[in-house]
């Protein structure tokens, strides 16, 4: 047994039922190109006496190492990321009778919850021996993994689209990072950067491109059945959706409790999206397998800035196995619900952390949400380096003027990209 008690066997393909070796770096299957997931011995685990003993263990996600990839604790790149507390809020006047709680990973290292996915992403790649590391991003992710690749003494490229604030290419820059700015979105960073490390013999650190970064946010459902009272789960989850590598986490998370007899019943996943970018939603909408690239992209939120999320199906496949669905919201519904936070219950949300809080009224109003249940918001990120009155007036100044749109649709597409043009 690996000396963390990890149980990772395997990696698997859902799309072409490939296994493949996990002992080996590798990005998506070698087979057809779709995700790979981790497979875990859960035979070995008894649910019930590994729950009792998760009590007496750091307050780190780590506490999870037997459903992590790490086997051995010298490898692990940790910054004491993991358990984030869950906030009871009060009643929103959009969603009479409902139970509020948010879960806020804005408190983690690097500011949020892409600290999850990274140090267990950069953890394994050290553990496997790969000492070169990029990856696209709209922010977070490449301040993540610049900040756990210093963790971990591996050399790290960022490719950011160049509307990216200087702020967070500063960030980058400070933990040892090398910078790359693209004109356009994640998309085209996506493209650069596969282009420019052709040959280098480095490694795609993308979203679901490798293995392990949606082990790290598995951790999100790991800490939501743990912090929850026995048999007090809540009944569903609103989740900002951009890359949707959370959703996929969380559903495979309250999957392995259900197989470790530990779970009979998991909460619905909501993907909320903002209205000038909502691939996920429209295909939900839709009955699509698949998400169709989205044409001209734009929103305030750079988290939800993703035209093209890679494993569409995946991430589809989980909210729909969830029974959940999914909402967008418009840009001005996201400003007001961050004020909303901070002057009412204190807490500091980034534009895609607000957008839970702005789809609860819509959710309500279409019964997907009912009085008398628990939900539950995830803020992916912290507020502290938005200026709301900054973000009204770049709102007052575009020629789209979302405030204008009172019952946000969800448009067809009519672009051509790939499906390969994929974030961070």
């Amino acid at each position: 047994m690996a000396e963390t008690g990890s149980l990772l066997t395997m990696l698997e393909c859902r799309a072409c039922c490939s296994e493949v070796d996990a002992s080996h770096p590798v990005g998506p299957c070698p087979t057809c190109g779709h995700t790979l997931l981790a497979r875990y011995d859960l035979d070995q685990l008894d649910g019930h006496s590994w729950r009792s003993k998760l009590d007496g263990r750091s307050s780190t996600l780590w506490r999870y190492r037997e459903l992590l990839p790490v086997r051995s604790s010298s490898m692990i790149a940790s910054l004491g990321e993991g358990f984030s507390p869950i906030l009871s809020l009060t009643e929103a006047a959009a969603a009479p009778g409902l139970r509020l709680k948010l879960k806020d990973d804005g408190l983690l290292p690097t500011g949020s919850f892409k600290a999850r996915g990274m140090t267990v992403a950069v953890s394994r790649a050290h553990e496997l021996g790969l000492t070169d590391l990029y990856v696209p991003s709209a922010g977070n992710a490449g301040v993540a993994l610049a900040a756990y690749g210093a963790r971990a003494s591996r050399r790290v490229r960022v490719y950011l689209p160049d509307r990216t604030a200087r702020s967070v290419q500063e960030m980058c820059r400070r933990y040892g990072a090398e910078v790359m700015a693209v004109p356009g979105t994640i998309r085209e960073a996506g493209a650069v950067a596969r282009s420019s490390e052709i040959g280098r013999g480095s490694f795609d650190m993308s979203t679901l491109r490798e293995p392990y970064r949606v082990e790290g946010k598995k951790t999100m459902g790991l800490e939501i059945f743990e912090q929850s009272p026995v048999g007090e789960l809540p009944d569903a989850i609103l989740y900002p959706t951009g890359g949707g590598t959370g959703l996929l986490g969380m559903y495979k998370a309250f999957t392995e409790l259900r197989e470790l007899g530990l779970l009979e019943r998991m909460p619905r996943l909501y993907a909320i999206q903002a209205i000038g970018c909502a691939p996920v939603v429209r295909a939900l909408e839709s009955g699509a397998p698949t998400a169709e690239p989205w044409e001209h992209p734009s929103t305030i939120a750079p988290g939800l800035l993703v035209p093209a999320p890679f494993a569409s199906e995946r991430i589809l496949e989980a909210v729909r196995a969830s029974r959940g669905g999914g909402v967008v919201v418009r840009d001005i519904d996201l400003v007001d619900a961050m004020e909303v936070l901070a002057r009412r219950e204190g807490i500091s949300v980034s534009p895609e952390g607000a957008a839970p809080y702005a789809a609860l009224g819509p959710l309500m109003r279409r019964g997907d949400l009912r009085p008398g249940e628990t939900v539950l918001l995830y803020n992916t990120g912290s507020g502290q380096s938005y200026s709301i009155p900054h973000l009204r007036d770049r709102l007052e100044a575009s020629p789209t003027r979302p405030r204008d749109l009172e019952h946000p649709p969800v448009t067809p597409a009519s672009g051509s990209a790939s499906s390969a043009d994929i974030i961070g």
